[in-house]
């Protein structure tokens, strides 16, 4: 879409023009010169608006779910949201995390590779503090865990994935496994270094501690269910969702509907002068023989053919014929 110039921007250019300053034939030949967009190769593009939308909603969706389960678990005010859904290869994203911190590789069956689940130190050791009743402060201890720690942190880790496998389900059954914790992202080979990767970082605040946690997601391990991440498909899916019990009773609901049913008697055309001129006891001849078939109208749609006459002296049309459609219909 073409760049939209404000009123500000306009009057200004116009002053400039009117003035001299800016030459009217340089604006064309400005113009009609060819543009040369740069391109960077390492950081394709490889996801859609779209599927970028759809990744933002699933997550915004996860944040909720985390935030309701950590202040429930961790008896503490918890604010867990999506800051940003963003693209990158994941060399960048590795450069960008912490030298230390807590990376959950996750096993997302029955999708192919693995998922990384990165969680700062300051936000993993607050939940371990409140965890075993603490204030939720954080410490600056990371490089050697032990056994309990790791216990405890592991069991706050798979949480999470419950909730990442709920929020997923809109998409695919989802079921991922933690494989491994690892504290140093050098030491992680996850995909190769210009792999593209979306990368959502969630922005988290635990009591008086806050920072983020990031969901690395390789764009090789969502490639099969890419199409399912398009709007049109999205859409498509939730009009097709509907169990037996709710078809049942809206076909119930349905049946239960009024609708208009009549029978035109004939049709006929006058002249405005015609009609204006017509009076009480005046006969307006119709296109219709006296024993040919009526057609009946069901919602101003021909759907049968009938016969008048009477019915416990109250007058009624026959069904004789019907119209083209199924039975249904």
């Amino acid at each position: 879409m073409a760049d939209v110039l404000s009123q500000g921007e306009i009057d200004a250019l116009l002053s400039a023009l009117t003035t001299g300053e800016m030459n009217a034939e340089e604006l064309i030949k400005l113009e009609s010169e060819k543009k040369v967009r740069m391109y960077d190769f390492k950081r394709a593009l490889r996801f859609s608006k779209d599927q970028i939308r759809n990744l933002s909603r699933i997550h915004e969706n996860y944040a909720r779910l985390l935030t309701t389960y950590f202040s429930a678990r961790l008896r503490s005010l918890v604010q867990i949201q999506v800051a940003s859904v963003e693209q990158v290869p994941y060399e960048e994203y590795i450069r960008s995390i912490p030298s230390m911190t807590f990376l959950n590789v996750v096993e997302p069956a029955p999708l192919t590779g693995r998922f990384l689940l990165e969680t700062n130190p300051n936000i993993a050791y607050a939940m371990f503090d409140r965890v075993l009743g603490g204030r939720g402060m954080s410490i600056n201890k990371i490089d050697n865990l032990t056994e309990i720690e790791r216990k405890i942190l592991s069991s706050l880790f798979e949480s999470m994935l419950t909730s990442l496998a709920e929020a997923w389900s809109s998409v695919i059954d989802l079921q991922p496994v933690s494989e491994n914790i690892e504290v140093n992202p050098q030491f992680l080979q996850l995909v190769s270094p210009n792999e593209t990767v979306v990368v959502i970082s969630l922005s988290t605040s635990i009591a008086e501690t806050s920072g983020y946690m990031t969901l690395c997601l390789p764009h090789v391990v969502l490639e099969e269910i890419l199409p399912k991440l398009t709007n049109h498909h999205w859409f498509q899916e939730q009009r097709g969702v509907i169990s037996e019990e709710d078809a049942e009773l809206l076909n119930k609901q349905v049946k239960k509907t009024s609708i208009d049913v009549s029978a035109e008697l004939g049709r006929s055309e006058i002249t405005i002068d015609e009609f204006l001129q017509l009076r009480e006891g005046d006969v307006i001849t119709l296109n219709q023989l006296i024993d040919e078939s009526l057609q009946v109208l069901v919602g101003g749609e021909h759907k049968f053919k009938g016969q008048p006459g009477l019915q416990r002296d109250r007058m009624a049309i026959q069904v004789t014929e019907v119209l083209g459609g199924t039975e249904d219909e």
